[in-house]
């Protein structure tokens, strides 16, 4: 029996007076028009940190320090197509530069929305993490167990 694959994705919250940025998914294929944080898949060899240092840079063009870097949950979550993937969720409140969409080819653009108030179009998984962050939860399980 082969070896389930679950992929390891690194969301960054960016947050500035009460407010996350979220990027606007465009031109990927995949959740075009959904709003989620700068993120993505971590890379063999890469920690989930490191990544999330990456993604930021790629997406919305902010240099991040590793070190100031907190996580604030993981999820290990369960997608509707039923692929595995383990969200870490990093905070960070301090940054190099300002936010711009440095991916318009998978970026709509982006934008800043209260954290307790994220619009209704966002990825759920990008929610239910920043929900469980709000709510000061290190980690949660999803799309596992009826809900």
């Amino acid at each position: 029996m082969a070896r389930p694959h679950t992929t390891v994705d690194a969301m960054v919250i960016l947050e500035r007076d009460g407010h996350l940025l979220l990027v606007e998914r465009a031109g990927t294929g995949y959740d075009d028009g959904l709003l989620c944080l700068p993120s993505g898949k971590v890379d063999p060899g890469e920690s989930a940190a490191d990544a999330a240092v990456r993604e930021a840079h790629e997406e919305v063009g902010v240099d991040l320090d590793p070190a100031a870097l907190t996580p604030v949950h993981v999820m290990h979550f369960q997608n509707r197509e039923g692929e595995s993937r383990i969200g870490w969720f990093f905070a960070a409140a301090d940054w190099e530069g300002e936010p711009f969409n440095a991916e318009p080819h998978k970026s709509a653009g982006i934008a800043w929305h209260r954290a307790e108030q994220l619009p209704e179009n966002t990825v759920p998984y990008n929610a239910l993490g920043v929900a469980h962050y709000l709510k000061g939860e290190p980690f949660s399980f999803h799309g596992w167990l009826k809900e």
